[in-house]
């Protein structure tokens, strides 16, 4: 929860960084619907952060929802954000390279005195870290045409989980989904589940419009890089080089939570790198 906080109370100034929301960061109203009973002191506690928050009422609770919420959150248009981003940290002297590795040793160099483990679902299988807990957990989405939605809805089922998120800046494109596949490692799309992602979205957000007047602009899978246990946020000493210690900070297991708990994971792992080499 600390990490969420710290993410939503943070975001702001990212997007500030980054010239405002056409970076691809902006702020749309949400709608959260639980077909189970919520943890009351896990509502208490985002009730003190969360913008404009306050409980759904039984007249906008539709049949078979037991408790709901509406609030401003964060939206991402993930690949302009990303994008907009690398720009940003190229042009404050931060440098990309991009090759393969077998083994987290290997991003050593003499002139390196930490190496961030940010691998994700790589985890499970980069030498030097191969991590048992890490497992897969696979989604589909389908991305549709639909300018006029301007607000997250989501139904939280004990077996399903159904979103419609709408992506800021990306000339009205909306992503639908889902699905929370533990353990499967497809990276492909199946028609089927298309089918099914835009039935129940459909239900959920009859505002989107008819299924025949649908724009498909694609569909995509991918792997959420979930954790036994939860998040690893630590600090192992590496070696030390001409007196000086160096250290790996792994900081992976987000799951399906990366951008929503991102930078509170990021800055609770730079404290504890500095706080280990001081």
């Amino acid at each position: 929860m600390k990490f969420d906080k710290f993410t939503y109370t943070n975001l702001h100034r990212i997007q500030e960084l980054l010239g405002g929301p056409e970076c691809g960061l902006d702020m749309l109203p949400s709608t959260e619907m639980f077909e189970q009973e919520l943890d009351h002191a896990k509502l208490d506690s985002i009730s003190q952060y969360l913008k404009e928050y306050r409980p759904m009422t039984k007249e906008e609770t539709p049949e078979g929802v037991v408790s709901g919420v509406k609030f401003l959150t964060w939206n991402f248009n993930c690949p302009l954000f990303l994008a907009n981003f690398q720009k940003h940290l190229a042009a404050i002297g931060v440098t990309f390279e991009r090759s393969k590795i077998d083994h987290i040793s290997s991003v050593f160099s003499p002139s390196v005195d930490a190496v961030f483990n940010c691998t994700g679902i790589g985890a499970a299988s980069l030498g030097g870290v191969k991590d048992e807990n890490v497992f897969p957990t696979r989604g589909q989405v389908v991305v549709v045409r639909a300018p006029h939605i301007r607000e997250n809805r989501f139904r939280w089922r004990p077996d399903s989980d159904t979103y419609v998120i709408p992506r800021p800046f990306s000339d009205g494109s909306i992503v639908m989904g889902g699905f929370f596949q533990e353990g499967n490692w497809s990276g492909n799309t199946y028609g089927y589940e298309t089918e099914d992602i835009l039935k129940r979205g459909l239900e959920l957000y009859p505002e989107i419009g008819k299924r025949n007047e649908l724009k498909i602009i694609r569909e995509a899978a991918g792997l959420r890089p979930s954790r036994k246990g939860g998040v690893r946020i630590e600090v192992e000493h590496f070696d030390q080089v001409n007196g000086k210690d160096r250290y790996i900070v792994h900081n992976y297991g987000a799951s399906g939570y990366g951008y929503q708990s991102g930078l509170g994971m990021a800055n609770e792992a730079t404290d504890m790198y500095f706080e280990a080499a001081k």
